[in-house]
């Protein structure tokens, strides 16, 4: 059984062992990986400054084409409204007047008879 003391000994070999095999089998220097990965940097930065800008003109164009839709329902909206209006004054007037003319109707029938009374009698 190993001791700690082993197992920390053991622990840095492999690490230093890791390290060399990766310098040697590196298929690049130093300078070159910092380069290849600045340059992958500023394309995944440019590429999601591209796909921000596409995010944001895809909600503009959503949102105004949602604004026109809403304008026009509410247009329709006060349209029918108004005809709905203009449907029942149309029907009120015309009960008021329908109202009038039985009205005018039954006080000349009472009329009518009112004079039959006073003439028999």
């Amino acid at each position: 059984m190993a001791s700690k003391g082993d197992k920390f000994v053991y622990f840095l070999v492999g690490g230093f062992v890791g390290a060399s095999v990766a310098l040697l089998l590196a298929p690049k220097t130093g300078e070159q990986a910092r380069e290849f990965l600045g340059n992958k940097y500023k394309a995944g930065t440019d590429g999601l400054t591209e796909k921000f800008r596409e995010g944001r003109e895809f909600v503009t164009d959503k949102s105004l084409a949602m604004t026109d839709q809403v304008n026009e329902r509410i247009n329709q909206g006060k349209d029918l409204l108004q005809q709905h209006k203009e449907q029942a004054s149309a029907a009120i007037a015309a009960g008021k007047e329908a109202y009038a003319r039985e009205r005018t109707a039954l006080d000349n029938v009472g009329d009518g008879k009112k004079s039959k009374k006073k003439s028999v009698s």
